[in-house]
């Protein structure tokens, strides 16, 4: 499972910012520019894949918590790029650090928590869920 997981490990996404990633999607009175939902969304992918190619058959990641600023506005069409560091793992608890930068700005940081599951069992569990 996390045998292979180092602290220290780093991975780093790039992404051209949308129209679909407006924060005016969520609720149209707020500035049209890349959302803190976008972000949100942006950190957890970085973490994810920084760890995909060292699970284990039937093992995926889910985020547990996350604590971040959004630091400075980025107009849509610029890229952001997201650098995630695996600072601390504790069996199947993941701990990164993530910074945030667009073309100009840093945009924000985060502290990011995820968990690795037995995709089958989870999966089972959500269907038990869903039935009732």
């Amino acid at each position: 499972m996390t045998e292979a997981l180092q602290v220290g490990m780093t991975h780093e996404i790039e992404r051209e910012t949308t129209d679909d990633m407006s924060a005016q999607k969520v609720y149209p009175h707020v500035p049209n520019v890349y959302a803190t939902r976008a972000m949100v969304g942006h950190i957890e992918e970085v973490c994810a894949d920084l760890v995909l190619s060292h699970l284990g058959e039937g093992e995926q990641t889910v985020g547990t918590g996350m604590t971040f600023k959004h630091m400075a506005a980025t107009p849509l069409g610029m890229k952001v790029r997201f650098t995630a560091t695996l600072t601390k793992v504790d069996g199947p608890k993941l701990v990164f650090e993530v910074e945030g930068f667009d073309e100009v700005d840093k945009i924000g940081e985060a502290t990011h928590y995820r968990f690795i599951i037995n995709a089958d069992k989870f999966n089972k569990n959500v269907a038990k869920k869903a039935a009732t």
